[in-house]
This record gives structure tokens, C-alpha cells and sequence, in this order.
């Protein structure tokens, strides 16, 4: 069984400060070819998320079953990420 890509968009910025990945809304990553260019902090958060996605699990609190919105760790400048199984 071939594995669902996964997409991940910054869709939202909360703080004032700029993200120190240089990371700006609308910035969008493929899972499988980009991760690499994510923040280390986004990714910790993201991953275990991203895994329920692929392997078709759903996200806990979400009405969507291909999608789900999760925040990074920096309080300074908190990027808001859509992750979602295409």
C-alpha cells in the first residue's frame, strides 16, 4: 500500500515577533521531499500528527479526516500549521 503525500501549510502567525526559521504564511511543504526545511520545534509537534494522518487514523478534536491545524512551540511568534493528506 503506497503512503498518502502529506502537505503542510503555515496558514496563520500569532505574536509580533518573526519566526527565527524565517518561516511566513503561505509557505507550503511536501512532507516526503521538503520536511527537512521545516523548524526542528514545528516538526516535534507536527510528526506525530502527520503519522495518524498517513497511516489514515484521524485527528483527535478534528471534523475533517485529511486535515488538521496545530500550533508550533515558539511562544515569541506561535505559526499556525495545516497539515493535510492528499
Amino acid at each position: 500500500m503506497k503512503k498518502p503525500k502529506i502537505k503542510i501549510t503555515v496558514v496563520d502567525k500569532i505574536g509580533k515577533g518573526h519566526c527565527h526559521r524565517g518561516h511566513k504564511i503561505g509557505d507550503t511543504f511536501d512532507f516526503d521531499t521538503e520536511r527537512g526545511n521545516l523548524c526542528p520545534m514545528a516538526m516535534h509537534v507536527l510528526f506525530p500528527m502527520i503519522d495518524i494522518l498517513r497511516y489514515g487514523g484521524l485527528l483527535p478534536g478534528e471534523e475533517d479526516e485529511k486535515s488538521g491545524v496545530f500550533c508550533c512551540p515558539d511562544v515569541k511568534v506561535i505559526n499556525v500549521f495545516k497539515i493535510e493528506r492528499v
